[in-house]
């Protein structure tokens, strides 16, 4: 069993925490805030008081924020991730940041002797719990292949996607279809119930039909019932909808219905609704078309 440690017990890292240690691997783990951790301390993770200690006591880091500010934080500095990796180590960042980003902080890992992947997830916590979360990693195919095993022990399907950077590249490029996907099924529930339809004759019939992917399914209920606390919030999403406009104007490639839907996402923080999951903007087209939750 590999000897690992973890940077950032957020809903989708402390459920990531809790199937590795199921699976008999050593977990030593850092949080900002250690109230969210007890759970797994008690399950025998490991506590260290600094991301920089994590990254002493483990072969392996895995990180996982929220977004670049968060991952520089708990990376730079000497409470840091970086100054506590040494010759051999690896970190595995899992969290959504730019490209490029990530490759500037890779090149700084290696500076110290260690290596760095990129390894974002698809997926939400349903996904992680029934074990069929998706796993796309970038980097050096040495490092991918060292630390395979671990990630297989997370999610079934873990995919080698090139060098540094391009598994973001790849994640931002899947996360763009969640909220496209989210208005759509909203327009279509929305034009149904106007239509005097009841609402939850046109979830149920919209989630077991042609239309519906894995996250329609889960998702798509919310609408009825939005869960107390959001699996990934209208902040999160959208941070991860800026990230493809700006890498397909990078790229020269458009993205016209990624704009449309994000201008939802503002709307929705517009009404106050930021901290909700995402499938809110069900409620902002919904306040469009005259009809209130």
């Amino acid at each position: 069993m590999a000897n690992l440690g973890f940077v950032g017990l957020g809903v989708m890292g402390g459920e990531m925490v809790n199937r590795l240690l199921e699976k008999g691997h050593r977990v030593t783990g850092y949080n900002r805030t250690r109230a969210k951790a007890q759970r797994l301390i008690d399950r025998t993770m490991r506590w260290a008081d600094s991301p920089r200690a994590v990254a002493e006591a483990a072969e392996f880091t895995f990180s996982m924020v929220t977004n670049s500010a968060a991952l520089a934080a708990v990376t730079d500095g000497p409470d840091g991730i970086l100054a506590g990796l040494s010759a051999g180590k690896l970190l595995i960042d899992m969290s959504t940041v730019s490209p490029e980003f990530s490759r500037a902080l890779a090149t700084r890992v290696r500076e110290k002797g260690a290596d760095m992947v990129d390894a974002p997830v698809s997926g939400s916590v349903i996904t992680l719990q029934q074990g069929k979360l998706s796993v796309m990693v970038g980097g050096r195919r040495e490092s991918f292949e060292r630390i395979k095993p671990v990630l297989d022990d997370i999610g079934p399907k873990v995919t080698y996607v090139g060098e540094n950077g391009l598994a973001l590249s790849m994640k931002i490029a899947t996360n763009l279809s969640l909220a496209v996907q989210m208005l759509a099924f909203s327009e279509g529930v929305l034009l149904a119930e106007k239509s005097g339809i009841a609402r939850e004759t046109a979830v149920d019939v919209l989630v077991h039909s042609a239309i519906a992917s894995p996250m329609i399914q889960y998702r798509g209920p919310f609408i009825l019932q939005m869960p107390p606390e959001a699996w990934f919030d209208v902040n999160m999403m959208q941070k991860d909808m800026l990230l493809a406009l700006e890498l397909g104007r990078q790229r020269n490639v458009p993205l016209p219905t990624t704009a449309v839907t994000n201008e939802f996402l503002t709307a929705a923080r517009g009404m106050g609704k930021e901290k909700q999951d995402f499938a809110v903007v069900f409620d902002v087209l919904a306040h469009m078309s005259g009809v209130e939750k």
